[in-house]
């Protein structure tokens, strides 16, 4: 039996094939390579490209792989993008999930393991935030993640399967042997950006907002390491498999601990040991104040313990991972 990660050669889910695979597990990817690498998928595990809401295309990977499990990354994750083009979103986060699940239920696969996002919970009224917050998105990207959530549960009641919703909080960092990290060029996720200024990638940087109501005016999160989040997935998918008559959660993913972007722009500068350029910018629609887990649920359900929860360590990895893109670039130019 195999496991589907759609969108497995992104940059989390890159990190979840490699999970399964030092599990012992058999992986299958499909991705359109959007914003995936090709690269990213090693070379024995069976890549198919293509798009996750092609009906047809899925329901035939998971009758001829034998699928048992998908864990479903695929998704477009830019809050101030998704606030700019929402049709785009809805189409890309809850159209094509729902085609998805769809063709889960036609092949009669039982177990959904769903990315979801902390945006579901918008600016909360309450810090560390639960699960049974209200939900609240301020973004099309929040809302378009919380209507899949809730195309999942009526999906598992009408039919045999069964699902784990994570809601993510800031994930960053990269794999501790080096095998795979984060590799938009543009992605926007702070301690990459951070991380790019200080190689000289950038010229700089913008902080969008001082002016919040936090410790230093500037927005606060909860930095998951990605090696943590994917053990969370593996915990999820063995929950799902040991639990047959029931089982279904939805779990925060975050430490519970939350860092402010000077105070990350601060951890980039002290491991690089750079002082690039910092400019303050007014803030960006759809950004939160502050969001931090609470992060109790997840230890309970699933006995998830982190491993690599320190900033710095976190800020390590992602520039050593950014060198090698360096260096990968300069030897492709140079061949």
């Amino acid at each position: 039996m195999s496991v589907l990660v759609t969108g497995g050669a992104g940059y989390i889910g890159s990190h979840m094939v490699l999970e399964l695979l030092d599990q012992g597990e058999k992986p299958v990817v499909l991705d359109d390579l959007s914003t995936g690498f090709r690269w990213a998928v090693p070379a024995e595990v069976p890549f198919v490209e293509g798009d996750a809401s092609d009906g047809p295309l899925v329901e035939r990977v998971l009758r001829e792989h034998k699928v048992e499990a998908i864990i479903h990354f695929a998704a477009r994750i830019v809050v101030p993008d998704s606030v700019a083009d929402p049709l785009g979103y809805y189409l890309a986060n809850t159209m094509k999930t729902r085609n998805l699940m769809e063709a889960a239920v036609r092949a009669g696969v039982p177990h959904f393991v769903f990315s979801s996002t902390a945006a579901v919970y918008g600016n909360p009224a309450v810090n560390p935030v639960p699960e049974d917050a209200q939900p609240n998105p301020m973004s099309p990207y929040g809302m378009s993640k919380l209507m899949s959530e809730i195309m999942l549960r009526d999906t598992a009641f009408a039919h045999n399967l069964r699902y784990v919703v994570l809601r993510y909080f800031n994930v960053a960092g990269a794999d501790p042997k080096g095998r795979t990290g984060q590799s938009t060029p543009n992605a926007t996720h702070l301690i990459k950006v951070a991380c790019q200024a200080a190689l000289g990638q950038r010229p700089g940087m913008d902080v969008f907002g001082t002016d919040y109501e936090t410790r230093d005016g500037t927005c606060v999160r909860d930095y998951i390491h990605v090696s943590d989040l994917v053990a969370a997935h593996m915990l999820a998918l063995r929950h799902l498999r040991s639990s047959p008559t029931g089982g279904n959660l939805t779990l925060n993913c975050g430490y519970g601990d939350g860092k402010s972007v000077l105070e990350v722009i601060e951890s980039v500068k002290r491991m690089s040991g750079v002082d690039f350029d910092v400019r303050m910018v007014p803030r960006r629609p759809g950004d939160p104040a502050k969001i931090v887990a609470a992060a109790e649920r997840i230890r309970q359900e699933l006995g998830w313990v982190p491993n690599h929860d320190n900033l710095d360590d976190i800020v390590g990895q992602a520039l050593t991972w950014e060198q090698h893109l360096i260096g990968r670039s300069r030897g492709s130019n140079a061949a």
